[in-house]
């Protein structure tokens, strides 16, 4: 769901919600900006990188991942002209002792750009502002050769323009493709009922459309950092594709198929347990009877209310009579941005009333349905990129946790509905002792898996960290379903919550029908007190989802081992990473 904040007119600061939150990590309800730059000749706080490069740019600026959740006030950051000045920068690192980490918009929860309380000896280097080249490759197969800090608007704009476009993406579009990539960035889509793969597209992740990409590793025979070129038939591309930061590719190479026209739908009509009923009782109206019929389904569930928010995206060349073309993204402009009725009771939520939890969510659902007739969104139809995109940067900074669960496609309804009766029912419970620690949505959506054959490179290997990987040894699980529960940072028993949770997940999701796998840009790993903390999960329970059912030469340890190698140096590292990829 699409939250936001229009301050000038309601007062929901972030100020008045760390306050209200006592000291709790808090949401920013503002769209983030990054701090002014400071250079070291313009009142920078911090001391001067030693033999810091000349001639590239260097300034001090605030740090802050999406939920606010992880602030540093000031870190030395660099926005590179070129990747050879990736290259120098990585070099210079080497040599002083410093750590490089690539950022591009910072749209993430994970610590995997810089965990709190990261050394001094980091340098943030901003792809953004530089690194933003594209180039069409038409042809039969198309690609289209990106630099990595190009936003995925900008992308999917330009692949527009030239008759191209991706089967699904993210909901925002202000995410860096090396972001995406980094992270396995995902949209929702599976084939309907009867559908087959148009050429160039993948129903997997952004990272199985790779053909080839860039990136700074360290080259043994001069003993220096350079940019080396990866084919996807290169078996060390596997650690590469999903990388989670711990390289630094420059540029990729995507297949690219032809671009489609798209319908979406807005249902929110349909009773929450029809939707996620249990599959000997559910029609026409479940889940996964939606996902048959279109292929690509997103349901947005607010705890204590009685109907989703259910999108339903179907390939459509013709526009049908009801629909309403549309010719740009980010349609739906009632959740860019929180009613003054919305604002008004999260800010008492905040402070301390959780009571209101169950108004809250019914306000917020009420905001949708009344939105979507007003602003007749309820029905639209055009190119794909601007039915895909939906998220803004003005939207609320909730946090999330976030799980893939790999599964046979006929196992869908089984999967939602399981995780809707456990989650009804653990909320329930908690409001029964006055405690509401969700006051964001349930959201669902789900993909197909990565095969490396979707990128028509021959002997194209598999993305090795990717949550959609497939397990040869279940080849009939061929779908994910993604699961994420939002709430405001800082809400009193969420952390225990989202412990609780996970522990059922892990437990349910098992065996021959199902297994896990987290989703990288969000929460997992709780211990209770913080996410990423848990220290079995992270370091044993998550490597073995990556292990399991995967050749011993292909598998979590190959990545690990390959990314070392293309990094000895642990240049391209934190804190984080070092304990994650031990």
């Amino acid at each position: 769901m699409a939250y936001g904040d229009d301050t000038g007119r309601h007062g929901l600061t972030r100020r008045a919600l760390l306050g209200g939150a006592a000291g709790a990590a808090a949401l920013s309800a503002l769209q983030w900006t990054p701090a002014a730059r400071l250079t070291p000749a313009s009142g920078a706080t911090l001391a001067a990188p030693p033999g810091y490069p000349a001639g590239i740019s260097l300034y001090q600026q605030t740090y802050e991942n999406w939920s606010g959740e992880i602030e540093i006030d000031g870190v030395w950051t660099s926005a590179p002209a070129s990747a050879a000045e990736v290259v120098t920068l990585a070099n210079w690192a080497r040599a002083n002792g410093w750590k490089v980490r690539p950022r591009g918009m910072s749209h993430n929860w994970s610590p995997l750009v810089i965990p709190a309380g990261a050394p001094g000896n980091t340098l943030l280097v901003d792809t953004t502002q530089h690194l933003t080249a594209v180039t069409v490759n038409a042809g039969s197969p198309a690609s289209v050769t990106a630099q990595t800090g190009v936003t995925m608007e900008a992308l999917l704009t330009t692949l527009e323009g030239a008759g191209y476009g991706l089967t699904a993406t993210p909901a925002p579009g202000d995410l860096s493709l090396g972001g995406v990539l980094a992270i396995d960035g995902h949209g929702t889509a599976v084939p309907k009922t009867g559908e087959t793969l148009t050429p160039g597209h993948t129903f997997g992740s952004v990272s199985n459309l790779v053909t080839q990409l860039k990136a700074v590793v360290w080259d043994p025979g001069t003993s220096q950092y350079a940019v080396r070129t990866f084919q996807r038939s290169d078996p060390a591309i596997g650690a590469l594709l999903v990388n989670l930061g711990r390289t630094f590719v420059t540029e990729v190479t995507l297949r690219v198929g032809a671009n489609k026209r798209l319908r979406c739908q807005s249902f929110y009509h349909i009773n929450v347990n029809t939707m996620f009923a249990p599959p000997a009782s559910a029609g026409s109206d479940s889940f996964a009877s939606y996902v048959n019929s279109s292929g690509r389904v997103e349901a947005i569930w607010f705890p204590f209310t009685t109907v989703p928010w259910l999108k339903v995206w179907s390939v459509a060349p013709s526009k049908p009579l009801l629909s309403r073309q549309v010719n740009s993204p980010y349609n739906y402009s009632f959740s860019d941005f929180l009613s003054k009725d919305a604002s008004d009771l999260l800010s008492q939520i905040v402070a301390g009333n959780a009571a209101l939890t169950p108004t809250f969510e019914n306000t917020q659902m009420g905001v949708v349905g009344s939105g979507l007739i007003l602003t007749g969104t309820w029905d639209i139809w055009g190119w794909s990129k601007n039915l895909m995109l939906y998220v803004r940067p003005t939207t609320l900074r909730v946090t999330a946790n976030g799980y893939a669960i790999l599964t046979n496609r006929s196992n869908i309804q089984r999967v939602v509905s399981e995780f809707y009766a456990y989650y009804q029912g653990a909320i329930t419970a908690y409001a029964n002792q006055g405690r509401y620690p969700m006051n964001g949505p349930l959201e669902i959506r789900v993909t197909g898996l990565d095969n490396p054959a979707d990128s028509q490179v021959a002997g194209a290997v598999s993305p090795q960290l990717s949550a959609l990987r497939p397990r040869p040894d279940h080849a009939d699980w061929n779908v994910a379903v993604w699961l994420d529960i939002l709430t405001v940072p800082g809400t009193p028993y969420s952390q225990q919550f989202y412990r609780e949770t996970e522990q059922w997940i892990l437990s349910n999701y098992t065996g021959s029908y199902a297994a896990v796998r987290p989703e990288w840009s969000k929460g997992w790993a709780y211990s209770g007190t913080a996410a990423w903390a848990d220290a079995t999960i992270r370091d044993t329970t998550v490597p073995n989802a990556y292990r399991a059912g995967q050749p011993s030469g292909d598998n979590w340890d190959t990545a690990v081992a390959t990314l070392d190698t293309l990094d000895p140096h642990q240049v391209f590292s934190n804190s984080f990473l070092a304990t994650l990829l031990d």
